[in-house]
């Protein structure tokens, strides 16, 4: 019960909120993320109040609970723009990638990762010589290319070995955050991730 309501209010409601900024108002990467922090830091904090008046009898968040719910954001967003360990990449040129990702992919891939172990993420940005060690035409609208954001706006997931219903709940996963997903079997069968341009 905790878990189920813990898990939206943490995670997807928070990350949701920052997509739609980002594409309804065209909030920068960082002011986007950063509301949807706001978001989480309020959705936790609601739900420890709810907590203490169960238990307590009346409404009341102290000062510590609002800092340690701020810290416990703060925690989660720093782990999510810096970590992916090499378990989760397809190899080193991949992993050295990951920096060049949209925070809000960055995040909501890091977060997933504590979620299914197994994920990994085998490509991410390209170049034009990506393309051509693959045999394919060079997309110059690929999102495989740092945006206008100064970000790539796109990854691939191995789905490979993995089960149907492992994919389907990564696929739900992102979409319920507004992020897109393709499935491509073009040179290897994987998950396209996607964050739209706007």
């Amino acid at each position: 019960m905790v878990v189920a309501l813990v898990v939206p209010v943490l995670v997807v409601v928070p990350l949701r909120m920052a997509v739609a900024l980002y594409h309804a108002y065209g909030l920068g990467p960082w002011l986007a993320l950063a509301a949807g922090m706001g978001a989480a830091w309020l959705g936790i904090g609601v739900l420890l109040s709810l907590g203490h008046r169960l238990v307590a009898g009346r409404w009341r968040i102290g000062r510590w609970t609002r800092r340690v719910t701020l810290g416990l954001v703060v925690a989660w967003v720093g782990y999510g723009l810096v970590s992916l360990g090499a378990e989760h990449t397809k190899g080193e040129a991949v992993q050295a990638t990951y920096h060049q990702l949209h925070p809000l992919l960055r995040l909501a891939t890091s977060t997933w990762v504590l979620a299914d172990a197994d994920l990994v993420v085998t490509d991410a940005a390209r170049s034009i010589e990506d393309y051509a060690r693959m045999g394919l035409l060079v997309n110059e609208r690929s999102l495989h290319f740092p945006q206008a954001t100064g970000y790539v706006h796109a990854l691939d997931l191995r789905t490979r070995g993995r089960p149907e219903w492992q994919n389907t709940l990564v696929v739900l996963y992102y979409r319920s955050m507004g992020f897109r997903t393709l499935r491509h079997t073009g040179t290897a069968d994987h998950l396209h991730i996607s964050l739209a341009v706007r």
